[in-house]
């Protein structure tokens, strides 16, 4: 290389530095958009992934009402949709998205591919927490004469509340790595602050900034986590 190329090069990073006292502007806006996203996603996947993991359990051979074909659909189902990378899904997935949302850009763009990756994951993660109960404790729920909505609330999801919580914690972690690949697809929040300000016009500020927010972010998430797994268990 020669040295008015290296020259050159140097004064493009000088120019694309982020001084340290505009970063605030920059980044705290995109963090609170990456809080919404991941905090929204997480609801839904929540909301469906719990009795989807629920109902795959109890549909198995260990289950209160197995059902051998139900049971191989929802896990294949399941299967499925974890096993394709998350840029791959966002990308194949661009159709319904741009149905459900008008959209294939932004924060609405971004939570549909989201929710979709994150629901049979969690799925699959309650659906072994479930798997860990020792069979006496529904069968000794099933002897009192409840009902399986009483069993299944009683007994299992009392029994595997922390498993799922650590599990909860897992997903949240998940999606907090999913929302910066998001931001390729301009959907906002510290991805796309990375890509757009980072990568794309080399500010090794920015991405040093992005990537220290990011790690941070995922530790106090694990250690909030762990305190309310603390919690949830018994004694």
């Amino acid at each position: 290389m020669s040295t008015d190329t290296t020259g050159a090069a140097a004064v493009v990073t000088v120019l694309n530095t982020t001084p340290l006292d505009k970063l605030p502007a920059l980044l705290i806006p995109a963090f609170g958009e990456t809080v919404l996203m991941v905090g929204v996603v997480m609801l839904i996947v929540f909301a469906l992934g719990l009795p989807l993991g629920v109902i795959a359990h109890n549909t198995g051979p260990r289950g209160l009402f197995p059902r051998r074909r139900t049971h191989a659909v929802l896990s294949a189902v399941i299967s499925l949709g974890r096993s394709l990378p998350f840029l791959v899904l966002m990308a194949a997935i661009i159709p319904f998205t741009l149905l459900i949302t008008g959209t294939t850009i932004g924060i609405p763009a971004a939570i549909v591919p989201m929710v979709v990756a994150g629901t049979p994951f969690f799925a699959r993660l309650v659906e072994n927490s479930l798997r860990e109960i020792p069979d006496a404790v529904t069968d000794l729920a099933r002897a009192s004469g409840g009902s399986h909505l009483q069993v299944i609330v009683s007994a299992q999801l009392s029994e595997a509340w922390p498993a799922i919580i650590g599990n909860l914690t897992v997903n949240t972690i998940g999606m907090i790595e999913y929302s910066a690949i998001a931001g390729t697809i301009g959907a906002g929040g510290i991805g796309y602050v990375a890509v757009t300000y980072g990568y794309q016009r080399f500010d090794h500020t920015v991405m040093l900034a992005t990537v220290v927010i990011l790690v941070v972010t995922v530790a106090v998430v694990q250690v909030v986590g762990d305190f309310f797994v603390r919690r949830a268990r018994p004694g």
